[in-house]
């Protein structure tokens, strides 16, 4: 007699003693992987000989699977091994568990956002765990990890708790709308170990909330820091007990920066804040027009700061050291960038003011630039007591200056447009570590003003890596290593030319392109058509 009943959504086929499942291509499986085999024990029946006579029976299936596919991530993933098996799925029931106390957010966090409970740190086994565990893998890259997938359970593990969060993005992206994580082993680890994000938030006021969305955007993504201009010509954007008279309206206060800052660490992202100088710092100067910078005939020169006075060291010393308090992680920019004086065609001329105390700091030969470069390393004193690694804008370097800019200052490199424009070589054969701004593809700038133009996801994708740093030209592949990053840079110029909700859909393909390419610089192997496509599904 032969009784048919479904379970756990299959055909069970009743044959006396024997049972077999018949697999459909669900529970994670490819669709059409199941297949019949004869039983191997049991009675003659079970095993297709009927009652010795010889006669098959039908034949008691069991399941197969293919091999697994390289899961398909936003930055790819640089390695994976396949493997046989059904993958894994989050399930009611299944458990986050961690291996080390210190993986606890990161623990709470995947199980919250894949609906698992937590367990905290548990030595047993059980189907269907996401295990979370540090290794002692010595001279790994702290941000790598390994993704295995064995046995109905997860392993994400990394030499840090960075490593093991960007393990935990790889999987939630494996399981967006239901997808399975395939089975197997995922080894990744970043190509830069800075992968930035900046925003204009001086010339136009974005809302803590927009902020927030946008961390958790970098996060998911494996961007690892934020930068927040926040000082400009046109405001100051955050609360200020130092120097309240400074501050525009509207501006964050210190407790939404906070939280901001406490949701990026959260996410393994590092909040750079900028306090530019000494151009670009008109609101402050608005509150403060005796340190306002005049040429020789009186004549105000905009955002620009008179660095001949001590009294303009010791605002701008006042206020690094209050953000320093506000912004605990371990970088810095001090901009440096556009100083007015400097773009005349005879500085000393023009500032007699800055010529004469250039010559008293520095001797009977010095110039304007060497004063503003003596400005820059001051500054980087002030921020190097609070430990920070501080970096500048190329155009804050100057070239053939008896001051030299401080040694540990790393060059962000935006422009080759400036009056004396270096190619980036001449930094990097000189030692210095640079981070890539590239204006020509990184930079959104609202309104388009001058020569901008909106930057696409697919020009990034296509033509760009972390060695353009100027133009369309690669720097010799010698100086690769010098080069830690990139940063993906929203300006503000005209404000109003798109709204909050512009200005997100506009960077959403540029993000994702820039850190494909800051995780793995080569060619991707998805054409910018099927990158788009996987970006949509994953949203």
């Amino acid at each position: 007699m032969v009784r048919r009943a479904l379970l756990a959504g299959g055909l069970v086929v009743v044959l006396g003693a024997g049972v077999g499942v018949w697999a459909s291509g669900g529970d994670g499986a490819p669709a059409g992987s199941a297949t019949w085999r004869s039983g191997e024990a049991g009675s003659a029946a079970a095993r297709g000989d009927a009652a010795g006579t010889g006669t098959a029976a039908s034949p008691t299936p069991t399941r197969s699977y293919a091999l697994s596919q390289t899961p398909r991530t936003i930055p790819a993933v640089r390695s994976h091994t396949p493997a046989r098996g059904p993958g894994w799925r989050p399930a009611d029931g299944h458990r986050v568990v961690v291996s080390d106390a210190g993986l606890a957010d990161e623990g709470r966090l995947i199980a919250g956002e894949l609906g698992m409970s937590y367990a905290g740190e548990k030595d047993d086994v059980r189907a269907g765990d996401l295990r979370l565990a540090l290794n002692d893998d010595e001279g790994a890259n702290p941000e790598s990890y390994t993704m295995t997938v064995r046995g109905g359970r997860v392993t994400v593990s990394g030499p840090s708790d960075a490593g093991v969060f960007y393990g935990t993005r790889t999987l939630k992206q494996e399981v967006h709308g239901g997808g399975t994580a395939p089975e197997g082993v995922v080894r990744d680890e970043p190509a830069k170990p800075q992968r930035g994000f900046m925003l204009d938030i001086a010339r136009k006021h974005f809302t803590a909330d927009w902020i927030q969305d946008r961390v958790r955007e970098l996060g998911d993504l494996k961007f690892n820091q934020l930068g927040l201009h926040f000082s400009d010509d046109q405001a100051f954007r955050i609360e200020s007990d130092t120097h309240p008279e400074i501050v525009s309206s509207p501006h964050l206060t210190k407790a939404q920066v906070k939280e901001i800052v406490a949701l990026a660490a959260s996410r393994h992202i590092t909040v750079v804040p900028e306090i530019d100088s000494p151009g670009h710092l008109g609101s402050v100067l608005a509150a403060h027009p005796e340190l306002q910078l005049r040429n020789a005939q009186g004549v105000a020169t905009r955002g620009a700061v008179d660095i001949s006075k001590d009294a303009s060291a010791a605002l701008l010393d006042d206020l690094l050291d209050e953000f320093a308090g506000l912004f605990p992680g371990s970088q810095w920019h001090l901009g440096g960038d556009e100083y007015q004086a400097l773009t005349v065609s005879d500085p000393e001329a023009s500032y007699p003011q800055l010529a004469t105390a250039a010559r008293e700091a520095h001797g009977s030969g010095a110039t304007v630039a060497d004063l503003a470069t003596g400005w820059i390393n001051d500054r980087a004193d002030t921020v190097r007591a609070h430990d920070r690694t501080m970096r500048a804008w190329n155009d804050g370097f100057f070239r053939g200056t008896s001051v030299k800019p401080a040694a540990d200052l790393v060059v962000a490199y935006w422009t080759g447009k400036e009056i004396g424009a270096r190619p980036p070589a001449e930094y990097l054969s000189a030692g210095r570590k640079v981070i890539n701004y590239n204006d020509e593809f990184l930079y959104y700038v609202l309104g388009e003003p001058q020569t901008f133009v909106y930057p696409t996801g697919q020009r990034i994708y296509e033509q760009w890596t972390p060695r353009v740093l100027r133009g369309t030209t690669a720097v010799p592949a010698r100086y690769d290593a010098q080069i830690l990053g990139g940063t993906f840079a929203v300006w503000c110029d005209l404000a109003n030319s798109q709204t909050q909700g512009q200005v997100a859909a506009g960077i959403r393909m540029p993000l994702r392109a820039t850190v494909q390419k800051l995780w793995d610089p080569g060619t991707p192997s998805l054409s910018w058509a099927q990158f788009r496509a996987l970006a949509d599904r994953l949203d």
